[in-house]
């Protein structure tokens, strides 16, 4: 695997190695695949007065080419808590800081643990959490709820409330949504929910009003048996198809033909299907690696005919490139580490008009990097 070499000061040039021995879905890539080159950009972005950041959770581009990012200020250590900025920062995309808002308020429930951000072609901002879980536990309260706002900050609708999600066949509460993209021809909200339930469900954007929704494989899907204590975690699943229902369903993308791809955090695996809920086809990405968590946050290219898909490997520092038709893993780039150009958990992503790739991870990373598009390598 190609680690990042350096490249004068302008930053890191990424090379795209040959897919591991890790990866068990289309295997065999072509040693002369085209795959897109990048190089990090590691003055981005600037924040203002003195500000600091959490961990940041999420990234979203708007059709502006404005970068806006979702972290998490209650991670802020205790020493710089004064200077801790807004959870919402928008940027332009040289880094530029434009505005920032977003917080607890009496008009809206704010999640306890700010965990997905999306920005739709009204340029409203989608808003959501995941509170309470294992890594991160602010409060018992439940993140149930989807929060709508104009890009100045005003709420525009909440979907769902805290602590009252019935489960998976609650079509009226969300259950600490993970992801969100709106898609413009339908108008419809189509939603990775995410850490408390295990499915994918489908609204209307403006009402609210639900449309329809589906697990892995198309299946119901099901609420998991409670855990007692000491329930030993059920064992890595390294062959076969991979379980009947999403672990954590992490992340979302629609492609401009209508393909949803959801990221299975947890099982390394990424499953297709159309935008009415029919089953396609799945990858899975460094499977067998130590560690589970490879298929963690999504992004598209943006060229028009969205050629490769980008898989941040939570676990294992890398982003995996994948031709997106065929699902054949191509390669990847980053490692372990916390260089510009590599990544310590990296979890969401987003893509520019100009192809440039942005990243947010959370601890211990605690940052987020832009990739510069430097065309692709034949």
């Amino acid at each position: 695997m190609t680690r990042p070499t350096i490249v004068g000061s302008l930053g890191v040039l990424l090379l795209l190695g040959a897919a591991g021995p890790g990866v068990t879905a289309a295997q065999n890539p072509a040693a002369t695949a085209a795959m897109p080159l990048f190089e990090v950009d590691a003055t981005w972005p600037r924040l203002p007065n003195n500000w600091v950041m959490g961990d940041p959770s999420s990234i979203a581009v708007d059709r502006h080419d404005n970068v806006w990012v979702l972290h998490r200020p209650r991670t802020v250590p205790a020493e710089k808590k004064d200077h801790a900025a807004p959870p919402v920062l928008e940027f332009d995309r040289n880094g530029k800081f434009l505005r920032a808002w977003g917080g607890p308020s009496d008009e809206w429930e704010w999640p306890d643990t700010e965990h997905g951000i999306y920005v739709d072609y009204k340029d409203n901002v989608w808003i959501g959490g995941n509170n309470p879980n294992v890594q991160i536990r602010v409060s018992q309260r439940s993140d149930d709820m989807l929060l709508k706002f104009t890009s100045t900050g005003k709420l525009v609708k909440q979907i769902g409330r805290r602590d009252q999600s019935q489960g998976n066949k609650d079509t009226t509460n969300l259950h600490q949504p993970a992801d969100v993209q709106v898609i413009q021809k339908t108008n419809e909200a189509v939603i990775a929910d995410g850490y408390g339930n295990r499915r994918i469900i489908v609204l209307d954007a403006d009402t609210g009003a639900f449309k329809r929704l589906w697990g892995a494989f198309a299946n119901e899907p099901l609420d998991p048996a409670p855990a007692g204590r000491g329930t030993p975690a059920p064992p890595r699943d390294f062959e076969g198809p991979g379980p009947q229902q999403w672990g954590i369903v992490h992340a979302v993308r629609v492609a401009n033909d209508g393909l949803v791809y959801v990221a299975d955090r947890g099982n390394s695996r990424v499953q297709v299907f159309t935008l009415d809920g029919k089953y396609q086809t799945q990858v899975f990405v460094n499977r067998k690696d130590k560690n589970a968590a490879t298929a963690c946050g999504l992004a598209l290219s943006s060229d028009p005919q969205q050629k490769y898909l980008y898989v941040s490997d939570f676990g294992n520092g890398h982003v995996w490139i994948l031709d997106r038709k065929s699902l054949i893993v191509l390669g990847h780039f980053g490692e372990q580490g916390p260089e510009p150009g590599n990544f310590r958990n990296a979890h969401h992503m987003a893509t520019d008009s100009k192809g440039n790739l942005y990243t947010a991870e959370v601890n211990p990373g605690s940052r987020v990097q832009k990739f510069i598009f430097k065309g692709v390598k034949q």
